[in-house]
C-alpha cells in the first residue's frame, strides 16, 4: 500500500511521467493504469466463476438429492460425505470430496430461511416447556421447565414441575400471572397436545376443554404458532435456553422441587435488575408498562386440576396416571371421578368426596388408607394381621394395649371389637380417637360402644351465641312478648 500511494502521488502530481514511472518502478503499462485508477489495490476480480468440468454435469443430481431430503426425517438426511459416496458408486463420479462439499454448502446457504423481526407491544407473553436435569434428595431426575416471558420488558418467570401435563400447564400459568401481577392480553404457544386437540387449516385450532377453561377464567387471547414455526415465539425459545444455563448450572442439588422453585422465583426477581440488549432501561423499569396493559387478576384463583373417570377394582383401588389409590371398600367396582392437582388426588363419587391422597409422580406405586379397609376387615377379622394396607400403619401405644385386653376378655370376638373401635376413625380424627382410647383404658372401660360415647362426648362443642348482625332479614322480624300475668292471676285465684 505504501508503494501504491507513492506511485499515485508522484504521477498524478506531475512529478513523474507515466513512461518514467513504468521504467523506474519496473511496472507494466496496464498495471500503472490500474494504480492510477484506484486509490487502493482493488483486489483480485474474477470475471466468471471457476470452471468445474468434473462436477458440472452432476450438479442436478446433487440438487435433487437435497430437495428429496426436505421430506425425509431430519436425522436421516444426506451429509456431503454420503452424497459424494453415492455419486461415486451410482454415477461414476471421479471428482474429489471437497468439490461436492462446496456445492452442498452453497445450495443450503442459498435456501436458508430468513426471518422477519417482530414487534412486541406491552402486555403480550410467550409460553413454552423445556427439560432439565436436577438432583432431588441425591437422585438425578429429569424435570419439566415452565417458562413465561414478556417480550416487551424482557421479564421472565420459570418454575420446575415433575412432568409436562395438564395440571402443571395450568399451575404454571397461575403462578406466572401472580408473579407478574396481572394477565397478559395475548399469549403465544406452540401446538402442544395439552392445549390443542387438532390442528386445522391455517391458524385454526380445536382446543382442549382445560385450555378453554384456563382462557375463560383469565380472558386472555391465544396465538398458536404455525406448525414447525417455533420462531414465531422465538423470544421464549431463546430465553428458555438462557434461563437453563443461568439458573440451572451447575446441576441443582435440592431436597425437594418446592425448595428449587422458591430459589427460581428469587432468581426471576433478581433478573428484573438486568437490561436486555437493545432496551433503554432495565427489565424492572419496563415491567410497569407491561402491567399497565395487563388484564386484572380474577378474584377467585384457578384450580389447576385434571378430571378423569376411572373404576375401582376388586381391591378397592383406583388406577390413575400409572399409580393406584384406595377408596372405601363400599365403592369397589364403581365408577368414580378422579380430580388430580399437582399436589393431591381427590376421588369423588356422586358429588361426594370419598378419598384424598398425596399426588405421586412415579409409576406403579400403591397408596392405601387403612381406614378404607376396616369395614371389610370387620367382616373378615382373620385377615387383620396380613392386610397389606395396614402394613405401614403406625398407631399410638394405647391401641395394641387395647387389642390385647379385648382379645384376652373375648378370644372369639376380641379382634372384631378392636376393628369396630378403629372404625370410629371413619368419623373422628386419629388424635381424637387416641385421646378417647387412653381415657377408656385409664377408667378400665374397653368395649367399642363405651369408647364411641367417650369420643363423641369429647368431640362435642358448645353452640355459639346466635347473632343477628349481618342478617337484615331476621332483624326486621318482630315477635311480641307474651304477657304471662294472666296465668299468674289464675293460679292465685285457684289457690284456696
Amino acid at each position: 500500500m505504501e508503494l501504491w500511494t507513492e506511485i499515485r502521488r508522484r504521477v498524478l502530481t506531475k512529478e513523474l511521467s507515466q513512461r518514467t514511472a513504468c521504467r523506474e518502478y519496473q511496472l507494466g503499462w496496464w498495471t500503472l493504469q490500474k494504480i492510477l485508477a484506484n486509490a487502493e489495490p482493488p483486489g483480485y476480480r474474477r470475471t466468471k466463476p471457476w470452471a468445474r468440468p468434473k462436477l458440472e454435469r452432476f450438479l442436478p443430481i446433487i440438487h435433487q438429492i437435497l430437495k428429496d431430503d426436505q421430506q425425509a426425517p431430519r436425522k436421516q438426511r444426506h451429509t456431503a460425505q454420503r452424497i459424494w459416496e453415492r455419486l461415486r458408486e451410482e454415477h461414476g463420479f471421479q471428482g474429489c470430496y471437497s468439490s461436492v462439499k462446496q456445492a452442498v454448502r452453497k445450495w443450503r446457504q442459498e435456501r436458508q430461511e430468513v426471518f422477519l423481526p417482530l414487534s412486541h407491544p406491552p402486555g403480550e407473553a410467550q409460553v413454552d416447556f423445556g427439560e432439565a436435569l436436577v438432583k432431588v434428595a441425591g437422585q438425578p431426575r429429569k424435570v419439566a421447565l415452565f417458562v413465561m416471558t414478556l417480550p416487551y420488558s424482557g421479564a421472565l418467570f420459570i418454575q420446575v414441575f415433575p412432568r409436562e401435563c395438564t395440571e402443571t400447564f395450568l399451575e404454571g400459568h397461575r403462578q406466572a400471572f401472580e408473579f407478574f401481577g396481572g394477565v397478559p392480553r395475548r399469549i403465544s404457544y406452540d401446538n402442544s397436545a395439552i392445549a390443542v386437540i387438532e390442528v386445522l387449516s391455517g391458524r385454526e385450532r380445536k382446543l382442549t376443554k382445560e385450555f378453554l377453561r384456563l382462557q375463560s377464567h383469565y380472558l386472555f387471547q391465544h396465538h398458536f404458532c404455525l406448525v414447525r414455526r417455533a420462531n414465531e415465539k422465538g423470544h421464549v425459545e431463546r430465553l428458555l435456553g438462557c434461563a437453563r444455563k443461568q439458573f440451572l448450572v451447575p446441576v441443582p442439588q435440592v431436597e425437594s422441587l418446592a425448595v428449587l422453585n422458591a430459589t427460581l422465583r428469587q432468581q426471576c426477581q433478581r433478573d428484573l435488575e438486568h437490561r436486555t440488549r437493545g432496551k433503554a432501561a432495565i427489565k424492572g423499569q419496563l415491567l410497569p408498562e407491561d402491567q399497565a396493559a395487563f388484564l386484572p387478576l380474577p378474584k377467585q384463583a384457578l384450580e389447576s386440576r385434571r378430571i378423569e373417570q376411572a373404576s375401582a377394582d376388586s381391591e378397592s383401588l383406583v388406577r390413575f396416571d400409572g399409580n393406584s389409590y384406595s377408596v372405601p371398600v363400599k365403592y369397589a367396582h364403581r365408577r368414580v371421578t378422579v380430580v388430580a392437582t399437582v399436589t393431591e388426588v381427590r376421588l369423588v363419587y356422586d358429588d361426594q368426596l370419598i378419598a384424598r391422597h398425596p399426588r405421586c409422580w412415579e409409576k406403579e406405586q400403591f397408596f392405601y388408607n387403612p381406614v378404607h379397609y376396616l369395614a371389610l376387615l370387620e367382616r373378615k377379622p382373620g385377615g387383620f394381621d396380613y392386610a397389606r394396607p395396614l402394613e405401614q400403619w403406625e398407631l399410638a401405644a394405647c391401641f395394641p394395649l387395647l387389642r390385647r385386653r379385648l382379645e384376652a376378655a373375648d378370644q372369639r370376638q376380641g379382634t372384631r371389637s378392636y376393628i369396630r373401635t378403629l372404625r370410629l376413625l371413619e368419623k373422628f380424627t386419629l388424635e381424637q380417637l387416641t385421646d378417647a382410647v387412653e381415657y377408656a383404658l385409664d377408667i378400665d372401660v374397653i368395649d367399642p360402644d363405651s369408647i364411641r360415647v367417650i369420643v363423641e362426648h369429647r368431640a362435642e362443642r358448645p353452640v355459639a351465641f346466635f347473632s343477628l348482625e349481618g342478617r337484615p332479614t331476621l332483624q326486621a322480624v318482630r315477635i311480641e312478648t307474651t304477657n304471662v300475668a294472666a296465668y299468674g292471676q289464675l293460679l292465685t285465684e285457684a289457690t284456696p
